[in-house]
C-alpha cells in the first residue's frame, strides 16, 4: 500500500508539468498538514481541517488569498480562493471592476475595450463537490493549490500571470460535514463506504443543481452571488461525480439537446475547454474520458446558469468510488451508452477505453489535477480572446434585444398573488436582471398598460437568461436518426417563473420608444408593502390569493393571535377578498407590525368584524413522512414548511408502527417516495428489489403494523395528504383490522391509470401541465380557477363509485386539449378528462392524493397553496 501511495504522488507531479518543481516551500503541503495523502484510500479531511489549511497557505503564500463570501443554510462560513500572481491579487479590485465593465458595459468605445482586454485578466470560477458524496474535487483541492503556490514551472507560473483561479473548495459546507463523519463512523466495519441516510444538506441534498433558476437555498445563493453581482467571471466549471459503471471521466461538450438561448459562441468555446482538457488527460495516461456523454445542457442547472449569463460554462464529472474505499470494477459491469461508447471500445468520443480494474479516490483526485491544468492553461492562452469575448457577448445580447423579439416582457402590477410578483422582481434582480416600471399608463397596439406595470427590457447583457425564464419553453425534439428515436431530456423541460408562479404576462415583440421613455428603474429590494399603522381594536384581512397569506396567518397563530378564516366573500373600498381569507384581530399590547418581516404586500384593514360566521384556525399537529433514502422531496418539503413558519415532525417510516398517530396528530404528509421503501425500506425496480447501500438500522420500512395505524388514523377523523409515487400506498385494495378475529376489506375510490394511457404513447418528462380546479372547494380556497403543474404524469387518477363510508371528490383534472403549458409532452390528449388531483374520505377522516409535487423543488409557488389548504382540511 505505501508503494500505490508513493508512486502516485510522484505521478502527480509529474502530470501536472514535466518542469515542476517545487523549491523554497510555502506553506505545509496537505501531507503534512492532513496526517495523510489526500486521495489515499480510506482518508477524507473534513471542511474544518481543509479551511484550516487554506488559512494556512493564505498566510504563507503571496500567491493565494482565502475570502469568507457568505454562510451555508446551516450557518458555516464559505469561502474563496484566489490564486494568481502575487502581482494580479494586489490588484484584485482594479481587476474587479475591468470584469464588471466587459461584462456589462455595452456603450464603451472600442479603444477603452481594448485598453481593458489589455490590461485585464481571465477569471475562472470553479464550484466543487456540490453534490457531498462526491468528495473527489474537494479531496483534490489543497494539492492544485500548494502545487500553484510553489511551482517554479515556467508555464505554471506564466498561467498565474494571465489567469485569476478563483476556488470555491466546497460548494456544501453542510453537506460536506455529514458525508465525512458518516464515513468515519463505518470506516474499517462491514459498512464501510455506506451512503449517507438522509440528504446531505439542511434540505435538498442532490437536488441543489435544480435550484440555480429560483435560487431557495443559501449556499446557492452565495455561489450565484460571485458571477451575477459581484466577480463576473469569463469562464466557469462545476466539478461533480458520477456513477461508478460509465465512463471514467467526462469533459465537454455536452451532449444534446442544448439551450437554444445561449448563443453559438458560448457552445463553441466549450468545445475548445473541453478538447483541450480531453487531450491533455488522455496524453496524460488517463483512461476512459469521454465527451457528448449523457449530461445534456438544456435545462439551467446543470452550470448554474453560467451560459445563460454569457460565461463560458462547464461540468467535468469523474466516476465515482465509495467515498474514499477504492472499487474493482469488471469490464463485463461496464455501462456506457452513447454515439461510439456503448461497445467501450475506441472512439471519437473516447480514444483511450478503460477497461475495468482498480477504482480509488486516488484516480479521481489524479484525474482531477490534470483536467485543472487544462483548463488554466487554456484560459491562460486565450486570455485576450475570453476578454474580447465577454464583452462581445454583451453588445451581442443588448443587440439582440434591440432588434429581436421579443423586445419586453410585461408582468401587470395587477395579479391574482401579487406577493409572488414582489418575489418575481427580486429574484430577478439577484439574477443581475435590471428591472423596470412603468411611471404612467399608456396605450400600445390597443393594449392598456398601467402605471406601475413591471416592464422587462431585453436589450441587456443577461437577455438570454431572461428569455429562457421568463417564456414558455419548447422541448427542442433531437433524433439520432431521422425520425427515429428521440434524445430524452435529462432533467425536467419546463421552468417558466410566471407559469411557475400562477403570474400573468405578455410579449412585446419590438422596440416601443414611448414605452422606453415612460420606464424608471423598480427600487430593490421591491416590496408592495405600505407601512403599518397599529391599531388597538378593528380587524386586518389577508387574502387568501396571496401565499403570503398563509405564512402571515401561520406566524400569527405561533405568536398568539387569534386567528380566523373567512366562509364568504368579503368586499372593502371595492376590492374583492374571497373566501378562505384570514382574519387577525388588532388588540392594545399587541402589534401587527411584528409580521412585517414576512410581508411584500398589506392586509386591508376593517374597523368592525368582517365575518361572524369565520372560523377558528388552528395550527395543525403534523407528522412529515421521511425516509432515510435520500428523500429529497420530503426535504423540500421541510423547507416550504419553515419558510411558512408551518411546524412539524419528522417521524421515519420504521418508526411508524411505535406512533399513536391519534393521539398525536392531525395531519400526515407522505411526500414524493417509492411505496417499496416506504413499506419495506427496499427499493425496487420491475419485479427485482436491490438492497440499499445503507447500514440494516436504515433500512426499515412501516410494514403492515405501521399503514394499519395509518389507515385507521384516516377512519378515525385524521388528514392524509400524499403525492407522487407514495399515492401507490394507497392505491387498491385494502384492509383495516377491527379485531383479532375480523377486519374491514376496503378500496378508496380511485386508481391510477398512467400505466395504461403510457403503453398507448403518453410521454411527459417533468413538464408543466394546465389543470381545471374544482371551485368553492376547501382544498381550492384562493386558487384561480386553472393551474400549472409540475408533473411527469406518472400518477393519473381515475376515480369510481364508493362504497360504505366513503366518498371522493375530482379537485384537479386534465381538458379535453391544450393540456400542455409548457416543457414536451407526447399524447398530451391522453390525459383529458382524468385526474391530476383527488380528495377522498373514508370514515370520519381525509385522504388527498396529488398526482404531483404541490411544492416541487421549492419552484411552483402558484400551487402551493393546494398544500396549505391540504394542512387545514377539516
Amino acid at each position: 500500500m505505501k508503494n500505490v501511495f508513493v508512486s502516485f504522488f510522484l505521478l502527480l507531479f509529474v502530470l501536472i508539468s514535466p518542469n515542476s518543481v517545487i523549491h523554497a516551500q510555502t506553506g505545509k503541503s496537505p501531507s503534512e498538514f492532513f496526517g495523510f495523502e489526500p486521495g489515499s484510500d480510506g482518508n477524507l479531511f473534513d471542511y474544518d481541517q481543509m479551511i484550516a489549511y487554506f488559512r494556512q497557505l493564505d498566510e504563507a503564500s503571496p500567491r493565494v488569498m482565502m475570502k469568507e463570501i457568505g454562510k451555508s443554510s446551516m450557518g458555516k462560513e464559505m469561502y474563496m480562493l484566489f490564486i494568481s500572481s502575487p502581482e494580479n491579487l494586489a490588484k484584485l479590485d482594479r481587476y474587479k471592476e475591468i470584469n464588471r465593465k466587459l461584462a456589462l458595459d455595452w456603450k464603451m468605445k472600442d479603444s477603452e475595450r481594448d485598453s481593458l482586454v489589455s490590461e485585464g485578466k481571465v477569471f475562472m470560477l470553479a464550484t466543487l463537490s456540490m453534490h457531498s458524496n462526491e468528495v473527489g474535487p474537494t479531496q483534490s483541492a489543497p494539492q492544485i493549490v500548494y502545487t500553484y503556490a510553489n511551482t517554479t514551472d515556467p508555464e505554471m507560473l506564466k498561467s498565474l500571470d494571465n489567469v485569476v483561479f478563483m476556488v470555491v473548495p466546497n460548494h456544501n459546507p453542510d453537506g460536506m460535514k455529514m458525508v465525512v463523519d458518516n464515513y468515519r463512523k463505518y470506516k474499517g466495519t462491514p459498512y464501510e463506504g455506506a451512503s449517507l441516510p438522509g440528504v446531505y444538506h439542511k434540505y435538498v441534498g442532490h437536488d441543489n443543481n435544480r435550484d440555480f433558476v429560483t435560487l431557495t437555498q443559501q449556499d446557492n445563493r452565495v455561489i450565484a452571488a460571485i458571477y451575477n453581482q459581484d466577480w463576473f467571471p469569463q469562464v466557469m466549471v462545476e466539478k461533480h461525480q458520477m456513477g461508478s459503471t460509465g465512463v471514467r471521466y467526462f469533459v465537454p461538450p455536452m451532449s444534446d439537446p442544448i439551450a437554444e438561448n445561449v448563443d453559438e459562441g458560448i457552445w463553441n468555446w466549450s468545445w475548445v475547454f473541453g478538447s483541450a482538457m480531453a487531450k491533455d488527460l488522455t496524453s496524460a495516461g488517463c483512461a476512459g474520458v469521454a465527451q457528448h456523454y449523457l449530461f445534456d445542457d438544456y435545462w439551467p442547472g446543470s452550470t448554474a446558469t453560467a451560459e445563460w449569463k454569457n460565461m463560458v460554462g462547464m461540468l467535468t464529472e469523474a466516476a465515482s468510488v465509495n467515498g474514499a474505499t477504492p472499487l474493482y470494477i469488471e469490464k463485463n459491469e461496464l455501462r456506457l451508452s452513447g454515439k461510439g461508447l456503448s461497445e467501450n471500445k475506441k472512439s471519437i468520443n473516447m480514444p483511450l477505453p478503460w477497461n475495468g480494474g482498480w477504482w480509488r479516490l486516488s484516480d479521481i483526485v489524479r484525474y482531477e489535477i490534470q483536467s485543472t491544468w487544462s483548463l488554466l492553461r487554456t484560459a491562460s492562452a486565450n486570455r485576450l480572446q475570453l476578454l474580447q469575448f465577454r464583452n462581445d457577448m454583451c453588445r451581442k445580447e443588448v443587440q439582440k434585444g434591440k432588434t429581436l423579439a421579443p423586445s419586453y416582457f410585461v408582468v401587470p402590477l395587477q395579479q391574482h398573488d401579487q406577493g409572488e410578483l414582489v418575489a418575481l422582481v427580486n429574484l430577478l434582480h439577484e439574477h443581475g436582471v435590471s428591472v423596470s416600471r412603468l411611471k404612467e399608463d399608456l396605450v400600445w397596439n390597443n393594449k392598456m398598460m398601467h402605471s406601475g406595470d413591471i416592464i422587462i427590457p431585453l436589450a441587456q447583457p443577461f437577455r438570454s437568461f431572461i428569455k429562457e425564464v421568463m417564456e414558455t419553453q419548447t422541448f427542442p425534439v433531437r433524433h439520432y436518426t431521422p425520425g427515429g428515436e428521440a434524445i430524452k431530456p435529462y432533467d425536467i423541460t419546463s421552468w417558466s417563473l410566471p407559469l411557475n408562479k400562477g403570474l400573468q404576462s405578455y410579449e412585446i415583440p419590438v422596440v416601443v420608444p414611448e414605452i422606453d421613455s415612460k420606464l424608471e428603474a423598480v427600487p430593490v429590494p421591491f416590496t408592495l408593502l405600505d407601512k403599518f399603522t397599529d391599531h388597538e381594536n378593528g380587524y386586518w384581512v389577508f387574502s387568501s390569493t396571496n401565499n403570503e397569506s398563509y405564512k402571515a396567518a401561520f406566524k400569527s397563530i405561533a405568536l398568539g393571535f387569534s386567528v380566523k378564516r373567512t366562509t364568504a366573500d368579503l368586499t372593502n373600498k371595492g376590492k374583492i377578498i374571497p373566501a378562505g381569507s384570514f382574519i387577525v384581530p388588532a388588540a392594545k399590547g399587541k402589534s401587527i407590525s411584528i409580521l412585517q418581516d414576512s410581508l411584500t404586500i398589506s392586509p386591508e384593514w376593517f374597523p368592525e368584524n368582517p365575518d361572524s360566521s369565520a372560523v377558528v384556525v388552528k395550527m395543525p399537529r403534523i407528522a412529515l413522512i421521511e425516509s432515510w433514502f435520500s428523500d429529497m422531496d420530503a426535504g423540500w418539503t421541510r423547507y416550504i414548511f419553515d419558510q411558512y413558519h408551518i411546524p412539524f415532525t419528522v417521524i421515519r417510516p420504521g418508526d411508524l408502527a411505535k406512533k399513536t398517530f391519534e393521539l398525536n396528530f392531525d395531519v400526515v404528509v407522505f411526500p414524493d417516495e417509492d411505496k417499496t421503501v416506504l413499506m419495506e425500506g427496499k427499493t425496487k425496480a420491475g419485479e427485482n428489489f436491490y438492497p440499499a447501500n445503507y447500514p440494516p438500522e436504515f433500512t426499515k420500512g412501516m410494514g403492515k403494523d405501521g399503514f394499519q395505524k395509518i389507515l385507521k388514523f384516516i377512519s378515525g377523523g385524521g388528514t392524509v395528504l400524499s403525492w407522487g409515487n407514495s399515492t401507490a400506498l394507497f392505491d387498491g385494495m385494502m384492509s383495516i383490522k377491527i379485531s383479532e378475529t375480523e377486519s374491514e376489506d376496503f378500496r378508496f375510490p380511485f386508481t391510477n391509470v398512467s400505466e395504461k394511457l403510457q403503453k398507448s404513447g403518453l410521454s411527459c418528462p417533468s413538464s408543466l401541465l394546465r389543470v381545471k380546479l374544482l371551485p368553492g372547494h376547501p382544498l381550492t380556497l384562493g386558487m384561480q380557477p386553472e393551474a400549472g403543474i409540475l408533473t411527469t404524469a406518472d400518477q393519473v387518477f381515475q376515480t369510481s363509485l364508493p362504497s360504505f363510508e366513503m366518498d371522493r371528490r375530482v379537485i384537479a383534472s386534465y381538458p379535453e386539449e391544450n393540456v400542455l403549458l409548457s416543457g414536451y409532452c407526447l399524447k398530451e390528449e391522453l390525459l383529458g378528462n382524468y385526474a391530476a388531483m383527488v380528495w377522498l374520505r373514508k370514515g370520519k377522516g381525509n385522504l388527498v392524493v396529488y398526482g404531483f409535487s404541490p411544492q416541487f423543488r421549492g419552484s411552483v409557488p402558484g400551487i402551493y397553496k393546494l398544500l396549505f389548504n391540504g394542512l387545514l382540511l377539516k
